[in-house]
């Protein structure tokens, strides 16, 4: 793991580090992913199959005929995990409802004192598809991040789309978490395709409003190509962490928390910045005790050795504007005070204040949630809530002789730019009273 020092005024020297992590030839990739797409728009179920058998090695004939899981597989499979994951699947979904319910807002109406209402109207998404994603991993606290938001703004069809193992079924624990969150619907489609089959519908699935869940680049290329068509939640990149801590800091305990992230895939970014030497090499020492004893040391190992680094800045100012500068999907203070250093954080997507708050503790069980925004983009984006399932429309009543008090103010402006029939528009409704004005 690198050890880079950085001078006071020279933060902005890191900025590209993050932009840095190419993933691989993404003009390939879109070639591919654009294929896929217009061959599901077009042929529906028979190309799913097609790429189900191609990518992710499942025959057709395991398929029974249906892309859907059946209800029976979904209790079957809530009753076959253990009691104690079924539990704290449980515990975690009432955590992540708690949190999320403070985010749902209402349709508002303010009356003026001349009679003029205005207002927003509040209203759900109908139909949201979430994609859980499969492969490396099962992910069955994707399933309780998305579902349990979208549930408490009112989506009244949420479908889930999962890429089933070699023998056509569902991981177990991602049914399990659908039963418990309430998930409508459960596809066994992965990939490219099942956004495809999302944003367009074939003749299994019907097409949704808006896509949320993480995925791989083809999946979140394919997101990226079917916005416009249906909304998106964000274009997900590679995992990260950034971790500000003082001499004082427990070594092991950040090495524990920059290989949860870097256990994720070989392209997450590992980041320690820290104002003493002797942390900063303790660390390093530490993260290569850790990695030997991790069951995917192989992906841990290449993405600590490509996007790891430990920055060592002058002074704890300079430690946080890299941070900001960053803007990383998780930001951990652990410092002697971390609440008090709140007011210095501008770009983060979830921070972790102190030694027992590390970054699994929000992907799993805190309540809020854990699809958060990457790779910088925390400089503008937001992490999932129940904001990014409903949608919201102005609600404006003048009464006619409040519109007549403005009337001349508005048809200035539409005449300035050059827009008659807007201008006419408001005009119209006076000319009786223009005219007798006048006469």
């Amino acid at each position: 793991m690198r050890i880079i020092n950085i001078k006071k005024g020279a933060e902005e020297s890191i900025a590209s580090y993050l932009s840095n992590r190419e993933e691989s030839d993404l003009k390939k990739i879109d070639v591919q992913v654009d294929a896929i797409i217009r061959s599901v728009k077009l042929r529906g179920d028979e190309a799913i199959v097609e790429y189900m058998e191609a990518f992710d090695n499942v025959p057709g004939e395991l398929l029974d005929g249906t892309l859907k899981v059946g209800q029976q597989d979904i209790d079957n499979a809530y009753g076959s995990i253990e009691k104690e994951v079924r539990d704290a699947l449980e515990a975690a979904a009432i955590k992540i409802k708690e949190f999320h319910q403070k985010q749902l807002e209402k349709t508002w109406m303010s009356t003026e004192e001349n009679g003029s209402m205005l207002g927003q109207l509040i209203r759900p998404i109908a139909s949201v598809g979430i994609y859980v994603p499969g492969g490396k991993a099962a992910y069955p606290s994707t399933v309780l991040m998305n579902v349990i938001p979208a549930k408490i703004a009112g989506v009244n069809r949420i479908v889930i789309t999962t890429p089933p193992g070699k023998n056509g079924a569902v991981d177990p624990y991602v049914l399990a978490a659908a039963k418990i969150a309430g998930a409508d619907e459960v596809y066994r489609v992965g990939g490219a395709q099942a956004i495809a089959a999302l944003a367009y519908g074939t003749q299994s699935i019907k097409a949704v409003d808006k896509i949320t869940g993480p995925g791989n680049i083809y999946v979140a290329r394919a997101k990226k190509m079917v916005f416009g068509q249906v909304d998106i939640d964000m274009i997900a990149g590679p995992s990260e962490i950034c971790i500000i801590a003082d001499g004082a800091a427990n070594a092991d305990f950040i090495a524990a928390d920059l290989l949860s992230q870097a256990e994720h895939d070989e392209m997450a970014a590992s980041v320690l910045v820290t104002t003493s030497k002797e942390l900063a090499a303790k660390v390093k020492s530490a993260v290569a005790l850790q990695l030997s004893l991790l069951d995917r040391e192989s992906i841990a190992m290449m993405s600590i050795h490509n996007n790891g680094a430990i920055f060592v800045a002058e002074d704890d100012d300079s430690c946080f504007e890299i941070a900001n500068i960053f803007a990383p999907e998780h930001l951990e203070i652990m410092l002697p005070d971390p609440i008090s250093c709140l007011d210095r954080v501008r770009n983060a997507g979830a921070v972790f204040l102190g030694d027992y708050s590390p970054e699994p503790l929000g992907d799993y069980f805190a309540g809020p949630n854990h699809t958060l925004p990457t790779g910088g983009t925390a400089r503008f984006a937001s992490p999932l809530g129940v904001y990014d399932f409903i949608k919201k429309s102005s609600i404006i009543y003048y009464p006619k002789d409040v519109l007549y008090n403005e009337k001349d103010k508005i048809m200035a402006i539409a005449e300035k730019e050059g827009l008659t029939a807007h201008k006419k528009a408001i005009g119209i409704r006076f000319e009786q009273e223009l005219k007798n004005e006048n006469q």
